[in-house]
């Protein structure tokens, strides 16, 4: 029997789509990752860390208002992908209605930003209101950001949206040290997130330009709102999943183990985020599986295998060298958190694995899935509540409430799976 080679092995497994895919994806998210953290890295070694702390401040208030642009992702892309498996040539429609609707909530959080800079300011001692107002037009941009790269990921044009998601931090990151250099200090920072935006909101209707020139089919958005609900709750419980800890620990631990304690947290969070990708990838390809009556398993299952491939690599990491990583993200006075450091990892890989079922479960527009992520997110601040003495402690509450929810969503998956068919999974459409 012929044995092939690795190169030859390799060549077979890059002909994959569903791999080639997760790589295009990872390496956009990748350099997206990084150069989330070159940014706060060159502004704190330029502002210094009493001027940084309102940049922190700010970006945090960022990352808050992502939410809502996160389920609109979701959300278009389902529709886009149920639209693209049908040769539905509706996005053109789908895209110019959205961005209207949708500038409709930014104008007014604008105006609300405006309106509230001066208190906002006061309250984060943030020296002028210019930053504030930035920071109201940039989560406004990110809605509408949110938009071509929900309907990339519908159409599975995965090249585009890893060229959008890495380009925005390499155009913030490029665009910060032009601006502080030449001293703008946290009105800088924040005006590069707008540029890194408004550049790939152009570059993202770039990417769509095709649909530009196709005949508009109308298409019905209230289509959409009965899986809004679903995906909100989705998204929203995977975030309290992964940041309730944290506030939690805060509130019971010491100052010292709550500050090792969000140091593990972040380490936890690498994983995750590292793997991002794959429940991206997943989510599209589940949607036009079901779609054109394909059975979604496999890609599930190689799904499932791809992201624990790659947590395990990180995980090998974590385990042989948790020294290493600790002093490299946090320095040497958070050495309490080094035997800490595999478990937080466990509990990273979990946290994706829960993920990806509830990504798979939004996919499909499964129902069930939803008490069973709440049950998850209150046995995790139960837990909590009930068992705080130590850092350690902590870190295993959080553990068992993933793996038992990772063991419930996997239950459901296989009780679903046999019974999902296209007519299962099609959006009613509203009378009128």
């Amino acid at each position: 029997m012929l044995r092939l080679g690795p190169g030859r092995r390799l060549a077979q497994l890059l002909q994959n789509r569903l791999i080639r895919q997760n790589l295009v994806l990872f390496f956009g998210g990748l350099v997206a990752g990084i150069g989330g953290f070159v940014y706060h890295a060159i502004a704190g070694r330029i502002l210094g860390p009493e001027v940084y702390g309102e940049v922190a401040f700010l970006i945090a208030f960022y990352a808050v208002g992502t939410g809502p642009a996160l389920i609109l992702i979701v959300v278009l892309a389902r529709y886009t992908a149920m639209l693209n498996a049908r040769g539905d040539p509706g996005v053109r429609s789908l895209m110019a209605r959205t961005v209207r609707l949708i500038a409709i909530p930014c104008l007014a959080f604008i105006l609300l930003t405006t309106l509230f800079a001066r208190p906002i300011a006061t309250y984060a001692h943030v020296g002028s209101t210019i930053p504030i107002l930035v920071l109201g037009f940039s989560i406004a941009l990110i809605w509408q950001v949110a938009i071509p790269r929900g309907i990339l990921q519908g159409l599975q044009r995965f090249m585009s949206l890893s060229l959008n998601l890495s380009l925005e931090l390499v155009v913030r990151t490029t665009v910060v040290i032009l601006l502080l250099k030449a001293g703008y200090a946290v009105s800088g920072a924040m005006t590069a997130v707008f540029a890194g935006l408004a550049f790939v909101f152009l570059l993202g209707l770039f990417s769509l330009r095709d649909h530009f020139r196709r005949q508009a089919v109308r298409v019905r958005l209230r289509v959409m709102a009965g899986f809004s609900v679903t995906a909100a709750i989705g998204i929203i419980g995977v975030l309290i999943l992964y940041n309730q800890d944290v506030i939690l620990a805060k509130h019971y631990l010491s100052d010292h183990d709550a500050g090792i304690y969000g140091g593990l947290n972040k380490i936890g969070t690498i994983l995750y985020f590292l793997t991002l990708s794959v429940s991206q990838v997943l989510f599209p390809r589940v949607v036009e599986a079901v779609a054109k009556e394909e059975h979604p398993g496999r890609i599930l299952l190689s799904s499932a295998g791809i992201l624990t491939l790659l947590g395990a690599g990180a995980l090998l990491v974590f385990a042989a060298a948790p020294g290493l990583v600790v002093g490299i993200l946090f320095g040497p006075s958070f050495n309490d958190a080094i035997p800490l450091v595999f478990p937080v990892g466990v509990i990273g890989l979990a946290l994706s694995l829960d993920n990806l079922l509830v990504q798979f479960f939004m996919a499909v527009h499964d129902r069930v899935f939803v008490p069973i992520l709440l049950f998850g997110v209150v046995l995790e601040a139960v837990l909590i509540f009930l068992f705080h003495a130590r850092v350690g402690q902590v870190v295993l509450d959080v553990l068992v409430a993933l793996v038992g929810l990772l063991v419930l969503l996997t239950v459901r998956c296989y009780v679903l799976l046999p019974k999902l068919r296209a007519d299962s999974v099609a959006e009613p459409e509203p009378a009128g």
